[in-house]
Order: C-alpha cells, then structure tokens, then sequence
C-alpha cells in the first residue's frame, strides 16, 4: 500500500439539484476508506440558472452563443463550491490534500470531442486554499475515448470490498442510475482492469424529472407514485421504443464500418426527450416516460451482462435507485437474462448509493495527482492500451 492521501470529491450530476461532497482517504490503488459524505442542495436560483441555460444549449455551436452567460453562471457555481468547501473544512476534523471538483455538465458530446463542465478550478483553489484537480474527461476525448464513464476504475474497488466483506461472488455489476444510467460489469477473471468493461445504457432520471420540472412545481417523482397512478400509452411508447433502437443500430453499423466494435459509451441528456409523451395527462406522461426508461435500461443490461462469464449481481446506486416503480418496471421487464440475475440497492452492502459519484472524483483525483489512468478501453473507448489519465492539476495555494 502508497502513500494515503485524503481528498474531498465534488459531484452535482444531471438532476443539478446540488452537491454530493464525500471525503475519502485512499493509495489511489486497492485501499479506500469513506470518512465523509453529505448533500448540499442548490438554492432556487442556481438550479433556475442551470436548467434554464442547459434547455437552451442544443448544439455545440450554443457554446459559443451563450458564453457570456456560461461564464457568469460558472463563476456563480464556483462561489457555491467554494462555500460549500470551506463549510465541510470547518466542520471536519482531517486535513485533506485534494479537491476533486467534477462541475456541472451543461453539455456532452463525444463525437465532436466536446464535454463541458461548468467550474473554475481556478477560482476554487484560490477560494479554499487547496490542490484541485478537475476537467476529468477532456484527456480522454483526446485519446478517442468518449468520455464517460468515469466511474468504472472506482466501481472496482467498491466490488471488490463487496467481494471480501460479505462472499459475493463474481461477477458483480454496478448501475448507477442518474440522470443518464452507466453499467459497470467486473468479471475478474484476470488480475487487471481488462475485467471491467462498461457503458452508458440509456436515461435514467433525465426524462421523468424533465416532465415534472416542465409540468408541475416538483422536481421528481418520488418514489415513482405518479407514474404509479398513471397509464402507459402504449402505443406512444412501442413507437419512441422502435425509434430508440432503430437509431441505435444505425449507430452500431457506422462503428463496425469504422472498424469499431463497441456500442457508442457515452450519452447526453440531450440524446433523449419528452416530446413523444407530450399530450398525455400529467401521470400518464409519467407512467409512460418511466415505461420508456426502465425498457431501454433493460434492454441495455441485457446487451452488456450477456457478455459476462456466469450469472451477475447488479447493485443499483444513483438517486434512481429510490424510485421503486422504475426499478419494479425494470425487473418486471421478463426478459430471460434478468429472471437470473439479482437487482438490489447497492446500501445492502453497507455502501450509500448516493454518493458513490462523489466518492469517485475524491478517487479519481487522488489517481489524477498520482498520474495513474482514470479510464480504459473497455470502459470509455480510449485508444491507450493501458489506460488513459485524467484530471487537470491545480496548485495555486
């Protein structure tokens, strides 16, 4: 075991509802320890700001036509982090080295190598004092990789605490369900990170929580009880069902043609949307929309846990965990990989499912400063044979 170091990871994912913030302390290899978690909502205003400049930018080209608001938003979104921050250093009794600081994705896009967070990293090593490692996915898009996800190295180390603390076996398979779902399925047949492969598979919270954002005061379906209540138009629903996979494929014959084998890893909130549902009464475009997500999240499941060499045990993790009508739906779905395959809330096995991402970038930054790799082939794409790092350092204290 390396040197241990401690940092505090900064997660605010696609709900922008706020800040996931854990402290761990880890060698940035086999060992980590949770020290810290907590949750830090955004006010009213801020997650206004977020959501409204986010539905504005469709394109690339948005970038740049908006980027005088994009950089006032950030620098009001650093003001937030930096808060937030030196509220925790008040609060904690352990130094901590590293700021891993994730920002808040405005817009993804692989294709034109273009991920954007919104954070200075900067102005927040300036405001706390601290070392502050951040744009974690630029270094990947460079090398061909897609960008995400980034999670799967620290889904390895959480597998494998799973493994020898409670005997399950291999192989383990993690789904974080977010605004967009990820799968990390570890197979450990060899001692390297070949055993991990992962992909984004479909929405996740994205679409239900834009409907309710758009149609009412709330922002999500707890528990699911309005989908719940609701009716699935299935017609609507087998027709934007037939469209999703019809547009899948047409992506899968341009990889094969490119040579590229594997199915496109990276998704953007902006890959989906709810216009198919738009009509339908309040709790039928639930219903319907979460019909959609547990389908596409069940079908991307299928596709990746038939790769693996024996029956998997998925663990759910991401606020989508608590929707227990989505996670019905996607159990219900009958399709014969998963009758055999036990899904269940990634808290049974003693690790709290929501901020497994903000353990990651604590993670990812302790590997960032070490220059070890943050993302494979098998988990982003990335063309570096033995993995690709990530994370730009900031020392200005």
């Amino acid at each position: 075991m390396g040197k241990i170091y401690t940092a505090l990871g900064l997660m605010s994912g696609t709900s922008m509802d706020g800040i996931d913030a854990s402290i761990i302390s880890s060698d940035g290899t086999t060992h980590f320890e949770v020290i810290y978690n907590k949750y830090f909502e955004y006010n009213n205003e801020l997650y206004q700001n977020l959501t409204n400049l986010r539905d504005q930018i469709k394109t690339s080209k948005d970038l740049t036509i908006l980027l005088n608001e994009l950089k006032d938003l950030e620098r009001k979104l650093t003001l937030f982090h930096a808060e937030v921050v030196n509220e925790i250093l008040k609060e904690i009794n352990h130094n901590v080295d590293l700021l891993g600081f994730h920002g808040q994705t405005i817009f993804h896009n692989a294709d034109e190598k273009i991920s954007k967070q919104l954070g200075n990293g900067n102005l927040l090593s300036q405001l706390t004092k601290k070392k502050v490692i951040y744009d974690f996915r630029q270094n990947d898009l460079l090398n061909g990789g897609q960008g995400a996800p980034l999670t799967p190295i620290f889904h390895d180390i959480i597998g494998s605490k799973i493994n020898k603390e409670f005997g399950i076996e291999y192989p383990i398979s993690i789904l974080n369900i977010g605004g967009i779902s990820n799968l990390t399925c570890i197979n450990k047949l060899k001692k390297s990170h070949e055993n991990i492969f992962a992909n984004d598979i479909g929405p996740g919270n994205c679409l239900i929580d834009e409907w309710f954002r758009k149609n009412s005061k709330k922002k999500y379906d707890k528990s699911g009880l309005i989908a719940r209540s609701g009716k699935t138009n299935k017609l609507i629903l087998n027709q934007a069902i037939e469209n999703f996979n019809f547009e899948t494929a047409q992506n899968n014959i341009k990889d094969v043609q490119k040579n590229n084998l594997t199915i496109k890893n990276s998704l953007d909130t902006k890959d989906f949307g709810i216009s198919f549902v738009r009509g339908l009464s309040f709790a039928d475009g639930a219903a319907t929309l979460t019909e959609y997500t547990a389908t596409i999240i069940a079908q991307g499941l299928c596709r990746e846990l038939s790769n693996l060499s024996g029956a998997s045990r998925v663990l759910v993790c991401g606020g989508g965990r608590k929707n227990e009508y989505l996670l019905e739906s996607i159990i219900k779905k009958g399709i014969d990989i998963l009758k055999k395959t036990s899904i269940e809330p990634i808290d049974k096995y003693g690790v709290d499912g929501d901020f497994v991402e903000s353990q990651a970038f604590a993670y990812l930054a302790i590997r960032s400063y070490l220059g070890l790799p943050i993302s494979f082939p098998s988990t982003t794409g990335c063309k570096e044979e033995l993995g690709c790092t990530g994370g730009v350092i900031i020392k200005n204290i």
